[in-house]
């Protein structure tokens, strides 16, 4: 069975190395987006609770449903449009006379 790839509209909103807070055990968390999935995320986090890095190991997965954004990290834009042209222009060979 083929796995559902599609990024959903809540996820959407989140990218690598967005920094979000989340909640663990009752404790909130900031971290770092390091990997996206269907419905969730991979997310870096540091903690002072030597049980909490013993139980996580600085990483945990949570559910977009859960994160809240606090910085966004910078995009590169790219102009579509643009990148066509020059790849059409490129693809044209001289004509001989």
């Amino acid at each position: 069975m083929a796995k559902n790839t599609e990024v959903s509209e809540a996820q959407s909103k989140f990218h690598v190395g967005d920094e979000v807070s989340f909640k663990i055990e009752k404790k909130t968390f900031k971290g770092y987006v390091d990997k996206s999935y269907t419905n969730s995320f991979l997310i870096t986090f540091e903690s002072d609770d030597p049980e909490i890095i013993d139980k996580y190991h600085k990483k945990v997965v949570i559910n977009n449903r859960h994160l809240k954004m606090i910085k966004a990290a910078p995009r590169v834009e790219t102009d579509d449009e643009d990148d066509e042209e020059d790849q059409d222009k490129n693809s044209k060979k001289p004509s001989k006379k």
